[in-house]
């Protein structure tokens, strides 16, 4: 029997509240030696919604599953129709206050590094660097047979001509790129193999029910193992591939701070929750240590 993934987390009724003190985020960034984690939560001011927050998609939506894609040669079809439309309006989406502040953090010595669960390439854009894509990058497709990897350009080009005319209306966009489009929308789209073997054709990018590769795994556990400490930017950290980092870092006895609007499944191992919108906290905190933020998007 398939396993599906946890989507969903319900907070202890013993979790503390959030506070809107910045003190220690800037404390600690002042300090330096800070790792970041960042998740969807980050993104919603640049239009691109997250998955728990109030409004988020899994109130309407079931992401793919890798099990589903690998298995169902229709599910392949459907996810590829709603991410080739969710493309144009997600292509679109920049850099944002939050993504600019970081890169900010970064450029002054004040960051050991960026993992980010988020699959846009908007800390890149906003010119962070060495960012690591822990669940991969929507930028790139992965031949399933053969492991080739190819820009996504350039299957969004093939697809535009193999199904010419393809323009329904979406009902939304969601974090993991695809548009909400019902069956009959979907309809006959044309799905491409791989141009080097003829095989199965992915997005670069863990789905639900996928692992996060080892090495990539590791990396960030080395990460952790070097930061002083841990700041968590926007997100729930209801699974297991960002929460086991908040974990470690508590466990070493490095302080752990979280800025998200809501609870999250890591508070009780964080020294604060800053319940803010991330772009007004980290442009607030940068200006508290003198930091300049970039008004202009390096996209």
């Amino acid at each position: 029997m398939r396993m599906r993934p946890t989507l969903n987390w319900l907070p202890a009724e013993d979790l503390s509240p959030g506070t809107t003190d910045l003190e220690p985020v800037a404390d600690a960034l002042g300090t330096g030696g800070v790792l970041v984690l960042s998740g969807a939560g980050i993104s919603t001011e640049s239009g691109i919604p997250d998955y728990r927050g109030e409004g988020g998609s899994l109130s309407r939506h079931t992401p793919m599953t890798y099990q589903d894609f690998t298995a169902d040669a229709r599910a392949r079809r459907r996810y590829w129709a709603r991410s080739h439309l969710g493309r144009r309006t997600f292509g679109r989406a920049r850099p944002n206050a939050g993504h600019r502040a970081v890169a900010a953090f970064g450029r002054h010595g004040l960051l050991t590094g960026v993992i980010t669960q988020n699959v846009d390439g908007l800390h890149q854009a906003a010119g962070s660097e060495g960012v690591v894509e822990l669940h991969g990058s929507l930028a790139r497709v992965v031949c399933l047979s053969c492991g080739t990897l190819s820009p996504r350009q350039e299957l969004a080009r093939r697809l535009e001509e193999a199904n010419a005319g393809f323009e329904p209306a979406a009902a939304g966009i969601n974090p993991d790129g695809d548009a909400d489009l019902t069956d009959e929308q979907v309809g006959d789209f044309r799905v491409l193999p791989c141009t080097v073997c003829g095989g199965i054709l992915k997005p670069d990018v863990v789905f639900f029910g996928e692992a996060v590769p080892p090495r990539r795994v590791e990396h960030c556990r080395a990460l952790v193992r070097e930061a002083a400490s841990l700041l968590v930017l926007g997100s729930s950290l209801t699974v297991m591939s960002g929460l086991r980092f908040v974990r470690q870092a508590a466990r070493a006895g490095k302080p752990v701070l979280i800025v998200n609007r809501d609870p999250t499944r890591g508070d009780r191992h964080a020294a604060t929750r800053v319940a803010l919108p991330l772009g007004t906290a980290l442009t607030t905190v940068a200006g508290r240590l003198g930091i300049p933020v970039d008004d202009e998007l390096t996209a």
